[in-house]
């Protein structure tokens, strides 16, 4: 890759903790989601599930759940992602993994599902992210949020739940921070 996509990706991407007005548009949404659906999870499990809160009232709800610092972010951002995960994501498994039956590996095994949902999700979570930069948005994911809440608010009555939220749009330079730094090579690996 060159540089430049190296830098979106990576080196010079930032968390965004607000945004400019300028809008997201639905074909922007899309297109993100059309590049993260291509990530691996285990035995092509897919279970994120996602919500875009765009609307006005679906921003307010959000806003509920989550700590008053970012309920504000929540309510400034043109759009604000629900990664949810579904835990009943086994039942697409005939389609997504069809060369053998994957569903029995998770039928009835609670922890199993518990697990690859959070898991892979998260990991599509991630992928999200790198789409998002990849098609010109600018992401703020965040913890500081009532994952019970959003899941009554939102996903009741669903085999959904929330894994995380990320703020999005175009991302306004004067809420970042400075660049922090980062653990170098021999401080986070080991070669054996």
């Amino acid at each position: 890759m060159d540089d430049e996509t190296l830098d979106r990706l990576f080196r010079k991407a930032r968390t965004y903790n607000g945004f400019t007005d300028e809008p997201v548009s639905e074909a922007e949404l899309r297109q993100l989601y059309d590049l993260m659906k291509w990530g691996p999870t285990s035995a092509n499990q897919e279970p994120a599930r996602i919500i875009w809160c765009v609307s006005d009232e679906a921003k307010a709800k959000l806003a509920g759940c989550v700590s008053e610092q970012n309920a504000s972010k929540v309510l400034k951002a043109p759009v604000t992602a629900i990664i949810g995960m579904d835990m009943e994501f086994y039942e697409k498994l005939p389609k997504l993994f069809p060369h053998t039956d994957a569903r029995s590996w998770f039928v009835g095994n609670e922890a199993l599902i518990e697990e690859s949902a959070f898991r892979n999700s998260t990991l599509q979570g991630a992928y999200f992210i790198l789409a998002a930069r990849m098609v010109g948005l600018d992401t703020g994911p965040m913890s500081g949020i009532d994952r019970a809440a959003i899941d009554a608010a939102f996903f009741a009555g669903t085999p959904i739940k929330t894994n995380f939220i990320t703020t999005m749009g175009h991302g306004d330079p004067a809420t970042i921070f400075d660049r922090l730094p980062r653990l170098e090579f021999d401080e986070a690996t080991s070669i054996r």
